[in-house]
């Protein structure tokens, strides 16, 4: 398994014959720059979290230009076809239901958040609720993708369910948990093998760096890993 870090949360996990995007936001991302045509190469899945375009990012371009399969809640899949992409790739579901992409599955968890896109007119556009993502796959570390979202003592019961690898977490704040609270949130709740955190330095109002989160994760049995942009990780 190789995940690669694209800034923001915008993730590549490639396992086996599958390419998967998380969040591909790419155009536009301060902390990527070079568009999504490289990140994109082979995608053979799309998976999203929730609707605020800083995580819908590229889908639609991507998903009509490669094919891939879209995994999102049903209200995004439907906006999404509304841009372009066809029907017949689109692989919706919700919270606690688990979907078969060929090769793994896909299980929305429950996040803390909003989810909503604003259209050309400045009209906010309802997506459904926010989530998480657990990707199991047959040989492969389970991943756990947070969305964007603060603490909630019922990770207690992801971790119970699903038994999450590695862990993908925010820890930017003002929108997210801050590093201290997703290291809390990591440290009580989950047995993680790795952490990357991300959705930090992409803006001004976001955290610089990761540093409260590694302070935080101090100990710890799970590594903790801050790829740059652009780096790939593998397990």
């Amino acid at each position: 398994m190789n995940i690669t870090w694209y800034g923001h949360s915008a993730f590549r996990i490639d396992v086996d014959a599958a390419a998967i995007l998380i969040d591909p936001f790419f155009t536009g991302n301060p902390s990527w720059g070079k568009g999504w045509d490289g990140p994109a190469e082979g995608a053979t899945h799309v998976l999203l979290t929730h609707g605020h375009s800083d995580h819908v990012g590229d889908a639609a371009e991507i998903l009509k230009a490669s094919g891939a399969q879209l995994v999102a809640n049903f209200e995004i899949c439907r906006f999404l076809v509304g841009q372009g992409v066809s029907e017949k790739r689109i692989n919706p579901g919700n919270f606690g239901g688990t979907v078969d992409c060929g090769g793994f599955t896909v299980t929305f968890v429950r996040a803390d958040h909003s989810s909503s896109f604003r259209n050309e007119g400045g009209e906010a556009i309802y997506l459904g609720n926010p989530g998480g993502l657990v990707l199991h796959f047959p040989d492969a570390p389970t991943v756990y993708a947070f969305g964007d979202t603060d603490i909630f003592s019922d990770m207690a019961l992801i971790d119970e369910l699903h038994a999450p690898d590695i862990g993908l977490v925010p820890v930017g704040d003002r929108f997210t948990m801050g590093g201290a609270v997703a290291a809390l949130a990591c440290r009580r709740y989950f047995h993680f093998d790795a952490v990357i955190p991300c959705h930090y330095a992409t803006y001004g109002m976001l955290d610089p760096t990761a540093e409260k989160f590694v302070a935080g994760m101090e100990g710890a049995n799970a590594r903790v890993l801050t790829p740059k942009p652009g780096d790939t990780i593998s397990f």
